[in-house]
């Protein structure tokens, strides 16, 4: 089956197996968890709305998560082509135009799903796609930027996805708390986002990124990114305790500390420790999100 394009050329319709590549599933798991950690901040129990629960994941990941890496992939062809030649849009698994329609689409079903669940949902969705469309397409294309671009993902996978979840729960806005806490999160992930900029120096630097490891060298980079995930969780630590979270401030603490000695090992070769490090450093950092929304929705009352 073949689709004609408006440039007079034709391509074959991309198989489901290469559009969920597209998507990249493994990218879903970050919103998802943000989403659920909203959810548990919310106080509400989960078996009280759960299709909206679902409907959360499913709008959280594949739709909002999956669009976004549509429309990376497609405005990011020509780096991917000296990164990843063999993702589906620069192999030409995907051809013609189809990453962009899959992109378009993906954003028009995002919308309707967030439409159906509510003023709150649907602006959070808004900015995300926005965000989305910002980091990758010109002429804003925010991932040109080292301070912008991680700001981008780190809002749209950790903060915008959290408060979608404690939106969903209660039907309305989040309490200041839990507004105060996913910030925070939400900011010290722009660290982890700059981190992540580590895979793709060589094609960054040959395409004119100005990623934060092009700019400042590897080593500042990450040194930086360090503090900038670890200070905002000390904040944390202090809000959770001024609350009278003190037995979660503690394990938040405890998580921090670990990370910290893990960093230890991320600094003395980032660009080989990296995913090391992204496998065990940010999986604490991730823990402490989930305890501190456990605190916050009342699970935890240490």
């Amino acid at each position: 089956m073949t689709w004609t394009l408006s440039r007079g050329m034709s391509a074959p319709l991309p198989s489901p197996g290469d559009v969920i590549e597209l998507l990249k599933p493994v990218t879903w798991f970050p919103p998802i968890w943000a989403f659920l950690c909203g959810a548990l901040s919310s106080g509400i129990p989960l078996g009280a709305r759960w299709p909206f629960l679902i409907a959360g994941v499913l709008l959280t990941g594949p739709l909002v998560c999956g669009t976004s890496q549509a429309v990376n992939d497609w405005f990011d062809r020509h780096v991917d082509a000296i990164n990843e030649p063999d993702r589906p849009i620069p192999s030409g698994r995907i051809a013609g135009a189809w990453g962009l329609r899959i992109a378009m689409i993906g954003t028009a079903l995002s919308l309707a799903v967030a439409w159906l669940m509510g003023p709150w949902v649907l602006a959070a969705a808004s900015v995300g796609l926005l965000c989305a469309w910002g980091y990758s397409a010109p002429p804003f294309r925010l991932k040109g930027s080292g301070l912008w671009g991680p700001a981008v993902v780190a809002l749209t996978y950790e903060g915008l996805t959290w408060f979608t979840g404690a939106s969903v729960m209660r039907g309305g806005l989040p309490t200041p708390q839990v507004l105060a806490i996913l910030a925070l999160y939400s900011a010290g992930a722009h660290g982890i986002m700059t981190l992540n900029d580590f895979k793709a120096v060589e094609g960054d630097r040959a395409t004119g990124l100005r990623s934060l490891p092009v700019v400042l060298g590897v080593g500042r980079a990450a040194r930086l990114a360090c503090v900038v995930m670890a200070v905002p969780q000390s904040v944390v630590i202090l809000l959770l305790a001024s609350w009278g979270h003190h037995g979660v401030a503690v394990i938040v603490g405890s998580l921090l500390a670990g990370q910290l000695a893990l960093m230890r090992t991320l600094l003395r070769d980032p660009l080989a420790n990296t995913p090391w490090y992204n496998a065990t450093g940010t999986t604490l950092y991730v823990l402490g999100m989930l305890a501190s929304a456990f605190a916050l929705g009342g699970v935890w009352t240490l």
